[in-house]
């Protein structure tokens, strides 16, 4: 195998800054591009990458001996985060910063065995790795004006363009009602809970809601507060979102944006047979346009947005 150092130098343009552990298993990492702050969109994603050639965290499925002897760059994309707060407790907003945060799960396990998250849970502050040096992506708040409401839906890291976006509202005075709801397994898997609480008890019209599937009170009908599996779908579907959130879902005036599995958002099939339109199990698609949202599209603009 060549150098490393040399290897490094060759593809590298940034460096770990931070890397901030929620759990083994999920991470925010702050990574400052040597050619200075990304100009981009809240809600864009950029790509991440390391070479083959760097070292794997322990437990985490083997790649075959071929690949991981390729010395190839491996990227991937992930959506731009934001810290929200710095540590005196000021807003941040996301573009302009010199420093780019990512919330990124460790993938241990898939059908094919997952190369760069391994590789990006084993770095340490100081750490070079790539980074994409543009944005690309059109989920954005383009679009959006100051009085409407504005709900984010997300399963796990999905939550991340969420932040952006929300720092971004908040940053600019929005009047409209916001509201953000992530739904995760456990209550340990939300990274930014914090964040988000401090923020509720500073902007009167934002609400942030917390779902989860796999606590005691989503399993034991016996568990004192049980409320049994909370997945986005059931929640809008049922009108528990409405009065969780005392937001009331107009499509006329409410923009929703959705980021995160793919069974929860529920993309429409390309088909004539409008019975055969939606997905199974349903998804969040089928439930909000039963309610009068369109999806936006670039030749037909709507306010639900994934």
């Amino acid at each position: 195998m060549a150098d490393i150092q040399h290897l490094r130098t060759a593809h590298y343009n940034s460096v770990l800054e931070e890397l901030r552990l929620v759990h083994a298993d999920l991470g925010v990492f702050r990574v400052r591009p040597d050619d200075g702050p990304l100009d981009f969109e809240p809600g864009q994603y950029t790509v991440l990458g390391l070479g083959t050639w760097e070292c794997r965290v322990t437990g985490t499925q083997l790649e075959p001996t071929e690949s991981a002897a390729a010395e190839t760059l491996i990227q991937r994309a992930y959506s731009i985060s934001c810290p929200l707060l710095d540590r005196a407790g000021i807003l941040q907003r996301a573009n302009g910063a010199s420093v780019l945060e990512f919330y990124v799960t460790l993938v241990r396990h898939a059908a094919k065995p997952p190369a760069l998250t391994p590789r990006l849970f084993a770095l340490q502050p100081g750490a070079r790795l790539y980074c994409g040096p543009r944005a690309h992506g059109h989920y954005s708040l383009a679009g959006v004006l100051p009085d409407q409401t504005v709900v984010f839906a997300a399963t796990g890291t999905g939550e991340a363009p969420h932040n952006a976006m929300l720092a971004e509202l908040l940053s600019r005075g929005h009047r409209g009602q916001i509201v953000m709801v992530t739904c995760a397994r456990y209550q340990r898997d939300f990274g930014y809970i914090e964040e988000h609480r401090r923020l509720e008890r500073r902007f009167a019209n934002y609400r942030y809601l917390p779902l989860t599937t796999r606590e005691r009170e989503n399993l034991d009908p016996q568990a004192a507060g049980y409320t049994g599996k909370r997945y986005l779908q059931d929640y809008f579907a049922s009108g528990a979102f409405e009065v969780g959130s005392d937001c009331r879902l107009d499509a006329s005036s409410t923009h929703i944006f959705l980021c995160g599995a793919p069974d929860m958002i529920g993309v429409p099939r390309r088909t004539h047979d409008v019975e055969q339109r939606y997905p199974q199990p349903r998804g969040m698609v089928e439930v909000l346009e039963g309610r009068g949202f369109q999806i936006d599209l670039p030749h037909a603009p709507g306010r639900l947005h994934f």
